[in-house]
Parts: structure tokens; sequence; C-alpha cells
């Protein structure tokens, strides 16, 4: 069946009609089925999804975002939004594919410490930007990562546990609403839809732009430092434990691997990653403790950086991901077990501290970032089966941009902030016009109205 042909049959509308007004009033590139370029816009990253939308719409403009929201509604078609294709979950089938990733625009405000973006501006783009100032953004580990769904989904990076989640630095939102308007959000203006914009995902509208604050960070002490796996239980335990002693600038994640990442090492190792906010003769003094108990690296590759060269420090692909309370030793053994057995389904396992302004941010009303209290999290380069064993010592909460199940969106959010969510989504898409993300469903028209 084709992309028109099941469109039809859901909708009982002329695709046609809804692509030629596409073309008519678009300003980018519209792409139908046939047409050469259609097979290369439509594709997600992950090639098993492969979405078969009856058209895709390249926005230049946020006329353009308006022109295709309409449209989707005047037809009925779902409506589906990328930018990189990172945070694609949901394949879109017989609708309209709404790309954003021409708009990338990036304009950096040194005196200020604030950058403007376009919705598909990559974290590369901005960081290169900030960096001329001496600048730095809350990025990931990931660089072609797009600004607008990590800092949606909340946003983790190498400084927040200085400076917080993407999301809290989040200052103002320009978006395309359900209905076609143009809303800015910021504290004073439309306060509740800014609240739910900073951690609540794509579920609000389409962003055209954001503004968020710089740091003057220009460079770190960070890398990578592999040590004997059977170090790896006094290191983790020493990890945990001594917690809250770790200053805020540091970032330290353990990763316990089964092939080492530098070639003449043999594996399984302990990896540990991290990066501080400040200078090298600091940065060697918060981190002796945890040296004192892993021992002489097998190697050492921290130093200082520029903050663009955190990329250098990798992650581990997030196939599983859980929130703990603690790291009891059984805990620990198991994971180190499980990465150790070749017929685990475990290639590593990154456990990784929170706290700091993630914990406490600043702001007086911060956003659904999920969990902020939680204090470790492990994420797993691992299949179900795998992460199984270390699934029974978790919270059951979730972290969104690491979250693949869709079914389960509402694990990324506090029971408080959830309810507030489904009332915000009822007041800017009743029609629930925005579902293939994580979605959050509009609450019930009279969900506060009680029986007599």
């Amino acid at each position: 069946m084709t992309a028109q042909t099941l469109a039809a049959d859901v909708t009982g509308i002329s695709v046609g009609s809804a692509v030629h007004d596409l073309r008519r009033t678009f300003r980018g590139a519209v792409h139908a089925p046939g047409d050469d370029e259609y097979d290369a816009q439509r594709q997600a990253l992950n090639p098993a999804l492969d979405p078969r939308p009856v058209v895709v719409a390249e926005a230049s403009t946020a006329a353009d975002v308006r022109a295709a929201v309409l449209t989707a509604r005047e037809y009925d078609l779902p409506l589906a939004v990328q930018s990189t294709g990172h945070g694609t979950l949901v394949p879109s089938h017989g609708g309209v594919l709404l790309k954003t990733s021409r708009m990338a625009q990036v304009l950096v405000d040194p005196d200020r410490r604030i950058a403007r973006v376009g919705p598909g501006a990559r974290w590369s783009d901005v960081i290169a930007a900030a960096e001329v100032f001496g600048l730095a953004p809350l990025s990931g580990d990931t660089p072609s990562v797009g600004v607008v769904g990590y800092t949606l989904g909340g946003g983790l990076s190498w400084l927040s546990r200085t400076y917080g989640f993407a999301a809290d630095s989040l200052l103002r939102a320009e978006i395309v609403t359900a209905e076609g308007r143009l809303f800015r959000a910021d504290t004073h203006r439309n306060p509740d839809l800014f609240w739910a914009l900073r951690g609540g995902s794509g579920n609000f509208g389409v962003v055209t732009s954001l503004e968020f604050r710089l740091y003057p960070v220009e460079s770190v002490y960070g890398g990578v430092a592999l040590f004997p796996i059977d170090r790896a239980a006094d290191v983790i335990g020493h990890y945990a434990e001594h917690a809250d002693e770790r200053p805020d600038e540091l970032t330290l994640s353990l990763v316990a691997m089964r092939r080492s990442p530098v070639e003449g090492v043999d594996g399984p190792v302990l990896a540990v990653r991290g990066a501080y906010a400040g200078d090298a003769t600091r940065a060697r003094r918060a981190m002796r403790p945890l040296w004192d108990v892993a021992g002489t690296p097998l190697v050492d590759g921290f130093r200082t950086m520029s903050y663009a060269e955190t990329r250098t420090i990798g992650g581990t692909p997030p196939r599983q991901f859980e929130m703990f309370d603690d790291l009891p030793g059984t805990l620990i053994e198991t994971a180190i077990d499980s990465v150790i057995r070749e017929d685990s389904g475990v290639n590593a396992l990154e456990i990784r501290e929170w706290g700091g302004a993630m914990a406490n941010p600043t702001h007086e009303s911060p956003g659904p970032v999920g969990h902020r209290e939680v204090p470790f999290t492990i994420k797993m380069d691992a299949s179900a089966e795998g992460a199984a064993p270390l699934t029974a010592y978790a919270t059951g909460g979730s972290y969104l941009n690491f979250l693949h199940d869709a079914t389960r969106t509402h694990a990324a959010y506090t029971e408080a902030n959830y309810p507030l969510l489904r009332d915000i989504k009822r007041a800017y898409d009743p029609d629930n016009v925005f579902r293939l993300n994580h979605n959050i469903p509009p609450s019930p028209q009279h969900r506060w109205v009680t029986a007599s």
C-alpha cells in the first residue's frame, strides 16, 4: 500500500489536495512519494522506523511551520515534527512530516551571554558560535544532536552539575500551537506554557526559536582514564559513598565496559569519564580520593581541553536507562558480573551521579524535568533482558531524552507534575495534534469536577 492510499483509507480525503495546498503556501521544499528527495528526507536516524508520510515539508520560516500545521489540521492528517531525527520514536505514516532542519540559524549575544537559535540548529553550531566569545552552552556528549529536542526533553550536559539542565537555562521560546497561532513564552508571557516547555518535550507546539543562557567556560579539565575491571567494585562503592563530597564543578561517570576503547588494552575495563569546570590543579585535587582507590590507570587521558573538545570524552548508547536511589553492594556486583559475562547481553554500563544544580535549581519555578532528586542513573548499552537484573533495584522513573519506549512517557515525570502537564496540554493542544512523540495526552475535560 502506498503512503497516498494509506492516508486516503484512514481519512477519506484527497491527499493530492493537501500536497497541492502545501506547495501553494510553502516557501520551503515539499516532497511527495515519487519525488527525487522524498526517500532521503522521510528517514529518521533509526532505520527500523521507516516512516511513510504522504508529504515531507521542509520549513524555512515560521510561516512555513504554521502552514504545515494548518494543512495537517484541515485534512485531518497526522503531523510529525523532525529536526535531526535523533529523537524520532514514532514513524510518520500517512501524514505530514514537518522538517525544521533548514531553520538552523544561531545568533550569540556575548554581552548578555545569550544564544538565539532556530529549530534546526545543532549543538555543534552553537558551540562554534559561542566559543569565539569564551562561552559555552549546556550541550550533551554528541554535538550533532538538535538543540530544541534536547532542551525540551531536559538536556544533560557535562556542565549540568554546575549550571543545571539545559531546560533550566531556557529564557524564552516562540512556538506555533495546534491552532496555528504563534505564541511567545517566557516567565511573563504565557508562563504556564513556558513551564511546560522546560521538560515537556514537543507536546505543546512546534518551536520556531529558543533563547537560552550561555556560560563563561572556555576550557575544562576532562577526559577518560581506564582501570582494571578488578578495581571496579571498590571504585564504584567509593564513588557512591562519597558522592556528596565532590564539588558541583566536577562530573564523573564510571563505565564498566566489556571491550576496551583503546587499542592494546584488553577488556573488560573500568573507564572513568569526566569534566571539571575549572583549572587542572583544582580538578586533580577533587578527583584524588577516587584515584587513590582506583590505583594507577592503564591509560590516563585527562587533560585541559576546550569545551568543544568534550565531544572526545564519549558516551554510552542509552539502549536502556534506569534511576537509582542508591548503589548497594549487590547492585554493584550484579553490574560488574553482567559486563564480564559474554552471554549477558550487556556491552557497557555507565553510572552517573546527578545532584548539584540539577537537584537544586536556582529558578523559582523550575520546569518539569523529572526526578531531579534522584542521585544516580545507569545508562546501559544492553538488551532489555541484560538490563533486567539491574532494573530490579531501580526507582521506576526515567529521563525523557533517554526514554525509547513512548508508552512510558509518564515515568519521566513526578506524580505532581504529570497532571499539570496534561492540563496545559489540554489548554494548548486539546485534540492531541502533537502526539507522534513522547506523548502527554490532554487531561479529561472535566477532570476536576467531582460527582455530587
